[in-house]
């Protein structure tokens, strides 16, 4: 009797050690496991597949029509209308396109403010990006730096430089240039004496030369 009584109670106490753990001590079974992890964001497939606002070149995939060129709320002006002809991409809030524009706009105004040439330099080298296009339909008052900006060139190696006198669109004292022939000869190199701060720096470039190249000069606009 003694040990029919023993074996019954080992076993109970099996069976309740068993229920303690499935139920984890609180009767809630598996729960913990079942329960899914803290929600994360996950992105939209259309929001990765949309390229990304590229206001310096037009896209070279399907663009938006011009009838859907509509913001979520409001409406566009006729000469935002007109800058984003053709310039949004599918999938794209035109929106986000004309920012673009109207930044580098901003951004053009502000250097302009501070100096004429520091802006020039920075539309001619694609400093401010998207610049060229924005600048006729969302800012108009900086076409003289876009006229200016179209005269001239950037820093580096250009071939077939035209024959004149050229101006650097800083005063950087490390500005130096070339022009060569074509056998590779120098022509003519600068500059002559070392500039002081506030110099203008000029290049002349001679009739036959083949290449101009400069180094810490920013832009070269006619003399």
């Amino acid at each position: 009797m003694y040990r029919r009584s023993t074996a019954a109670a080992l076993l109970m106490a099996a069976a309740l050690t068993l229920t303690a753990c499935s139920s984890d001590g609180d009767g809630k079974a598996g729960q913990a496991e079942a329960k899914p992890p803290a929600a994360s964001p996950v992105p939209d497939p259309a929001d990765s597949a949309a390229p990304s606002a590229a206001p310096d070149a037009k896209p070279t995939g399907p663009v938006l029509p011009d009838a859907k060129l509509t913001p979520k709320t409001g409406s566009f002006k006729p000469n935002e209308k007109a800058y984003l002809s053709g310039r949004v991409p599918e999938k794209m809030d035109p929106a986000a396109v004309l920012q673009s524009g109207q930044e580098a706009c901003q951004r053009v105004e502000r250097t302009a403010k501070r100096d004429k040439d520091a802006a020039t330099g920075a539309v001619i080298s694609g400093e401010i990006p998207g610049a060229k296009d924005a600048i006729p339909y969302l800012c108009p008052a900086q076409k003289p730096i876009l006229d200016a900006a179209a005269k001239g060139f950037g820093d580096g190696t250009r071939p077939a430089p035209a024959p004149g006198t050229y101006r650097a669109l800083t005063q950087n004292t490390a500005c130096t240039w070339e022009a060569k022939g074509k056998d590779g000869s120098v022509l003519a190199s600068g500059p002559e004496s070392a500039p002081k701060p506030g110099d203008k720096i000029t290049a002349t470039v001679p009739a036959g030369a083949a290449e101009f190249s400069s180094v810490n000069c920013s832009a070269w606009i006619p003399a």
